[in-house]
């Protein structure tokens, strides 16, 4: 039963983070166009349901946020829903569901993303809400100062009550010190509070604005009516005035491991592990994307027969990659079993990752990871919400929007040799983070 609420935690912990992972083996369709104003709009019909997905991604994350100025990204993920000039405080989410529909948005290192899912009769419910929003939302003080309220306390909440809530932030914040992805994407709680409202709008006009964006509309559309839709609500929305700036890929290469130990609200230690990786998309990625699913995916994989099952030194180990448009970490997280030291535990670990270091997989655990991939595949893509943000994903990370269509063919290009490449070129203790999570003494 611990075991199963830890894998919840750490599920949890991670969402949204690795969102946009997969594509799938069946191609799909889509149109896409650019209005005047630079809105990137790509189109998908698909009618085997009468819903359809309005959506809006904005190239903006955690990694835009100015030194000081941290948590801005986030508190837009709430500020979006205040309402508009012409939408009543606090009634934005009710327009949805009084059609029938359903709405969310999150908030990542990269990009945040806005949605809508509703009846297909109701799509212009969607693009209303979602110009109004990029036109002239409600960004007063009154709003700020609640958002603000609600966005510190969550900081609290998920930081610092939540067991391992601060992994991220510490891992972070250790394996970047250059690049901004050192900044939790949640933001800092001082920061938030010494910022000025005219620095929440500042953000606004520069960062939500039809030229850094793109919206998709998924599922059950007509494209010529749905052409006519974009352009009567988001035509006449003026492209941005300000310059959009984009942090470089500028972190070091590292050459010395990074250890450290942080005392937490928990009451199992745990040892975390982050590798540096090349970012999303690149053709490393995808090797060392399959090597974090034989270390840890399923009952099968080697961190869970190894640690878990054969030597019984770990009630969990999960390792994967953040998928980051520059180059990010893989991390790695082991909770032992009651009374294993953490030094077994993370030499055990290491030992497996020789393994990958130093022999090829065998054809047979190769084979039956191509074909897991390619089912995770299929099922990522078998709802309309996921086809959209992974459209939008293509074309904001990539300026490419068929990566949808091409990644399947990237992963089944991987090779053996590759795996093992991608395990001695980044699985190095000299590229590493290594942290040791211990519950604070009373």
């Amino acid at each position: 039963m611990r075991t199963a609420k830890l894998s919840f935690l750490i599920l949890m912990i991670l969402a949204g983070t690795v969102q946009g992972l997969f594509s799938q083996t069946v191609k799909l369709d889509y149109q896409e166009f650019n209005l005047p104003n630079g809105l990137h709009v790509i189109l998908h019909e698909d009618h085997s349901t009468p819903i359809v997905t309005v959506s809006v991604m904005y190239h903006v994350g955690s990694k835009n946020e100015l030194t000081g100025r941290t948590g801005f990204a986030h508190l837009f993920e709430h500020l979006m829903f205040e309402g508009s000039d012409n939408i009543p405080r606090g009634e934005y989410t009710r327009f949805v569901e009084k059609a029938g529909g359903t709405l969310n948005a999150n908030t990542a290192f990269d990009r945040t993303y806005y949605y809508e899912v509703l009846p297909s009769n109701q799509v212009e419910i969607g693009l209303w809400l979602e110009s109004e929003r990029m036109l002239h939302a409600k960004i007063d003080s009154i709003g700020i100062a609640t958002q603000k309220g609600v966005v510190i306390e969550e900081i609290k909440q998920r930081e610092e009550n939540q067991p391992y809530g601060s992994l991220l932030r510490e891992t972070f914040g250790r394996a970047y010190t250059v690049h901004p992805y050192h900044t939790p994407t949640l933001g800092r709680a001082d920061d938030l509070r010494a910022s000025t409202d005219q620095d929440v709008l500042n953000f606004y006009k520069t960062f939500y604005v039809p030229n850094n964006a793109v919206l998709v509309l998924a599922g059950d559309i007509n494209p010529k009516s749905a052409k006519k839709l974009v352009n009567k609500y988001f035509g006449d929305i003026p492209m941005g005035a300000r310059p959009i700036t984009r942090p470089p890929q500028n972190e070091p290469v590292k050459t010395a491991e990074i250890r450290d130990t942080v005392y937490d609200n928990i009451q199992l230690p745990a040892i975390i592990q982050a590798y540096h990786v090349p970012a999303m998309g690149t053709r490393d990625y995808f090797a060392v994307s399959m090597l974090n699913s034989i270390l840890s995916d399923g009952q099968s994989s080697r961190f869970n027969k190894a640690l878990v099952d054969e030597k019984q030194l770990s009630m969990q180990a999960v390792s994967f990659p953040l998928p980051l448009e520059h180059p990010g970490i893989t991390l790695a997280l082991l909770i032992p079993n009651i009374g294993v030291d953490l030094t077994t535990l993370e030499a055990a670990a290491d030992e497996e990752i020789s393994k990958l270091q130093n022999e090829l997989v065998p054809e047979e655990e190769f084979q039956k990871l191509k074909n897991k991939i390619e089912a995770d595949m299929i099922n990522r893509l078998s709802g309309i919400e996921s086809r959209a943000e992974l459209l939008a994903t293509g074309y904001t990370y990539y300026n490419n929007t068929g990566s949808v269509n091409t990644d399947i063919d990237n992963y089944l290009k991987v090779t053996r040799e590759d795996i093992r490449e991608a395990a001695r070129k980044y699985f190095r203790k000299d590229n590493r983070v290594v942290l040791y999570y211990l519950p604070k003494t009373k």
